[in-house]
């Protein structure tokens, strides 16, 4: 049986269909065959094999580059461990890794998919794609700022800023040498790059640019020709903006980047296999794949089912292609589908699909111009992107909940590199150390805020942390100003492939703590002794009162029981003194200050009246004078001082001078008193007045009182917000100088 010229035809067309379709996809397509005896090699592969590879089809098929010699030694173990298992299993697989070519190390997606003929040969389809550039972007994301310096330097786009005021134009350095000239040459052609456009993309470039300076586009993109300084053309992708518009929208400043365009231009190798191979090939491709002429799909592959939710191409065939765009990319979509109608290259494109299900996918789309059954179509490759999306989102907000939660901090963080400088310091450290992130920026933290005795620790902490060891410590670090802070510093790591690439310091700030601390270690002191204290002095008049009591109990005591009870009345006194000012002082720290109105004249005349029973206290006259304003405090506190002034007052006079005398001068004014108690008593030697204010300190031994008078007066005055002085002539007496608050009228 013979087949017919129009069968045959028929046939070629397919073939030719199948083939153009291959010819255009931006990925290697391979067909891998294992034979029965144990012969495995590539049975098939597209000419994009040379782009990413650097080897033509005819070396490849030729069986002379078995396939593990392509891949990177770092990850010949990974591959050959996924090669063994689907050889063996006959699996569909998916290897991830470098490979060699001939001319550059590239980072590709190898998946595909087996299938079994009638000779017993199991037969791997499948795709190679280059991830270099993904690749490269999730490396970029743990090393942002290393990232854009190494890609400005050595990514091969050109860089341009043109300046309409000054007529003066910027373009990278790396630009002007793909192109062959020098850079001063490239800026000064510029302003005139039409005439080195190719006459025949000169009306299109114009035209965009036009478009765009009247502000009819927000951006433009254009792809033409370009004159080398070596009279080659080479194919060139440009996409430029105003920037910078005067208030008539006449454009100042415009920017953009120039792109090598030329391979996408180049005519792929035409394809001599059998239409059944190519259809078999395109069906098992594990991308999708599409072709719609005049709105409507005309062939899908099982992939591009599989991705819309289809079991067969018949559920999709027919159907208008935006019925499966997102609303908001139909207006995109149909620009491009004219663009491509016209014989126009266009870039690819991340949208959303709408699958069969109503759910929504995000897709990337490569789109070009295609020839279905001599009618202008196009022909589409679609990829799921939906997770890549998701895991680009959830990066991003990592990263944007990471710089907000670094700079709202209220710690004071720092970020270093493995060297120790400074990267970044949040507002918390400005505002605990005083010094700004230009200051501190690539400079060593150690040369600002470690003490100069400390200089050895922080150089060592710098070092374990660097050895990716956590610390945690409690130390000093230095303000701006001098201060010197407690803190406690936690040093963590920041690790990137087993690598320390620098430190995360944070300070938190502890002085405050560490004053209250130190506080109440001395309050604990006092409290000891004042304890000791009080129950050494409670115990004294109690062991001496028992004993009276024993010997006035002895047999045979003739002595008079009144002078036994007249003994034990005057240590009852001295304890019921002692007991007073213990309660006093309790008084003093635990009660709420109360503001009323103080008559201190009747105050000072009360306790006079009341403390005339103390020995030689008629002797002591006194004199108070009181001027200004009603005068606002505590009324109790204002009477402890007093009475415990008076006290010493009498207690201390000199009984050698004929008259004992206090004065006492009151100036008060709407915002304060001050008040001056000076008495002609025996005074204090000099050496015993920055001692007087003590708890339990005796200046002298002529008294057995407590000791906690003058302990009282000061932090009674303290307690009001005021402040005592002494001054004090020993043989001639004592003067108190005490500054009070005028407290508001309550």
């Amino acid at each position: 049986m013979t087949v017919g010229s129009d069968t045959k035809a028929a046939l070629v067309t397919h073939r030719e269909e199948a083939q153009r379709i291959l010819d255009r996809l931006p990925v290697v397509v391979f067909e891998y065959t294992l034979q029965p005896n144990g012969n495995r090699d590539f049975s098939y592969i597209n000419p994009r094999c040379e782009e990413v590879l650097g080897y033509t089809q005819a070396e490849l098929l030729s069986g002379v580059h078995p396939m593990v010699s392509f891949v990177h030694p770092e990850d010949r173990s990974s591959f050959e461990l996924v090669l063994n298992e689907v050889m063996t299993l006959k699996t569909p697989f998916r290897w991830e890794g470098r490979i060699l070519g001939k001319n550059r190390t590239v980072w590709v997606e190898a998946v595909g998919v087996p299938r079994h003929d009638d000779d017993g040969n199991c037969i791997w389809n499948g795709v190679i794609t280059d991830i270099s550039h993904r690749k490269s972007l999730e490396r970029a994301r743990l090393e942002i700022e290393q990232r854009l310096e190494l890609g400005l330097r050595s990514a091969d786009l050109g860089l341009w800023d043109y300046d309409f005021r000054t007529n003066t134009t910027i373009v990278n350095e790396r630009w002007a040498q793909l192109m062959g000239y020098e850079r001063m040459e490239l800026e000064q052609m510029f302003c005139h790059c039409e005439d080195f456009i190719h006459p025949a993309d000169r009306p299109t470039y114009e035209k965009k640019i036009q478009e765009h300076l009247q502000g009819q586009t927000d951006a433009y993109e254009v792809v033409y020709r370009f004159q080398l300084k070596d009279k080659s053309w080479r194919w060139i992708l440009e996409k430029g903006q105003a920037v910078e518009r005067d208030a008539h929208g006449n454009a100042l400043r415009t920017v953009g980047i120039l792109q090598d365009f030329h391979a996408r231009k180049l005519e792929e190798e035409s394809i001599n296999e059998s239409e059944e191979r190519y259809r078999t090939l395109i069906e098992f491709l594990p991308i999708g794949i599409g072709v719609h002429c005049e709105g409507k799909l005309v062939f899908v592959n099982s992939a591009a089912c599989r991705i819309m939710g289809a079991e067969a191409p018949e559920q999709l065939l027919g159907r208008n292609v935006l019925d499966f765009v997102a609303p908001e990319f139909q207006k995109s979509v149909v620009n491009r589908i004219g663009r491509m109608m016209k014989g126009e290259r266009v870039p690819h494109l991340e949208e959303k699909f709408v699958r069969l299900d109503g759910q929504l996918i995000d897709v990337e789309v490569y789109g070009y111009p295609y020839e279905y059954k001599g009618k202008p179509a196009v022909q589409i490759i679609v990829r799921d992107i939906t997770g890549q999306k998701m895991a680009e989102e959830a990066v991003l907000k990592n990263e944007v909940l990471f710089t907000q939660l670094f700079e709202s901090s209220p710690l004071a963080v720092v970020m270093l590199d493995n060297k120790g400088k400074v990267v970044k310091v949040n507002k918390g450290f400005e505002a605990l150390f005083g010094f700004s992130q230009p200051e501190l920026r690539g400079k060593g933290l150690n040369d600002f805020i470690v003490p100069d005795n400390l200089e050895q620790e922080g150089n060592e902490l710098n070092q374990l942390i660097s050895g990716k060891q956590t610390i945690r410590l409690q130390t000093k670090r230095l303000r701006k100003d001098g201060a010197e802070l407690s803190v406690i510093l936690l040093g963590v790591p920041v690790s990137l492939a087993d690598e320390t690439i620098g430190i995360f310091g944070v300070y938190v700030d502890i002085t405050e703590q560490k004053k209250l601390e130190d506080e109440l270690k001395i309050r604990n002191t006092e409290l000891d002794n004042f304890v000791y204290k009080v129950s050494h002095d409670l115990r004294a008049p109690l062991s001496s009162i028992l004993g009276l009591v024993n010997l006035a109990r002895l047999p045979g005591n003739q002595d008079n029981p009144v002078e036994y009870l007249n003994l034990v009345g005057d240590r009852v006194k001295k304890l019921d003194g002692f007991i007073n000012d213990v309660l006093s002082h309790s008084k003093n720290l635990k009660m709420d200050i109360k503001v009323a109105p103080v008559d201190l004249k009747a105050i000072i005349d009360k306790h006079f009246q009341d403390l005339s029973y103390m020995p030689q206290a008629a002797r002591v006259s006194y004199n108070v004078n009181v001027e200004g304003d009603v005068f606002f405090s505590d009324p109790w506190r204002i009477s402890e001082v007093f009475r415990n002034l008076i006290s010493n007052a009498i207690k201390y006079l000199d009984p050698y001078k004929a008259q004992p005398h206090v004065d006492i001068q009151v100036k008060i004014t709407r915002q304060s008193a001050r008040i001056q108690f000076r008495d002609n008593g025996v005074g204090i030697e000099e050496k015993d007045q920055s001692r007087v204010f003590e708890m339990f300190y005796r200046a002298s031994d002529r008294s057995a009182g407590s000791g906690l008078g003058l302990y009282i007066v000061k932090n009674a005055v303290e307690k009001l917000g005021g402040e005592i002085k002494i001054k004090s002539i020993f043989g001639e007496g004592t003067t108190f100088t005490i500054s009070l608050p005028n407290y508001p009228q309550p």
